[in-house]
């Protein structure tokens, strides 16, 4: 990606797709009265929106194209944070939620680290660098949190001498 207006555009979007689905996943949380999940799953839409505000503020310098769904350059056809099926199980459980969410945040990462990687246009790279290391930082996070709920979930081995 050369050009930091479609770039800015494309952040703009994958933010606004990264908080409307953590709400999604924290209505569900709620919906199982994992209000812990819920609350941490707010947390992070609460960073997305923050970052989107970010994007949007680097924006207000630059002309951003208007662009239709099918012109974003999404490597798969759809934005990083999106889920590739239709809503959210009101009923899924925290550690498939977690998971959910991971994955999202490390296709957003990767996202931003092929940009970085490949782009010859200096202001561009320097803001996918940005970007990749907060998604970096949420991977590690949602990797804590998963490792909390799979020790939670684990059934305690039977020891095979009684």
């Amino acid at each position: 990606m050369e050009d930091i207006n479609v770039f800015l555009a494309h952040a703009i979007e994958l933010e606004r797709e990264a908080a409307r689905r953590y709400e999604e996943l924290a209505d569900s949380m709620r919906t199982t009265e994992n209000t812990e999940v819920e609350k941490f799953f707010r947390k992070m839409a609460m960073f997305s929106r923050k970052h989107l505000a970010l994007a949007v503020e680097r924006s207000g310098f630059h002309d951003l194209p208007a662009m239709s769904a099918d012109q974003y350059q999404w490597p798969d056809g759809i934005s990083p944070e999106q889920f590739d099926w239709i809503g959210v199980d009101s009923m899924i459980d925290a550690t498939y939620a977690l998971e959910l969410a991971l994955d999202g945040e490390r296709r957003g990462h990767a996202f931003y680290a092929d940009i970085a990687a490949t782009t010859r246009d200096p202001e561009v790279r320097v803001m996918a660098r940005e970007f990749a290391e907060e998604e970096a930082e949420h991977v590690a996070e949602l990797d804590k949190w998963i490792g909390r709920y799979a020790n939670k979930t684990k059934q305690p081995q039977l020891n095979p001498h009684y």
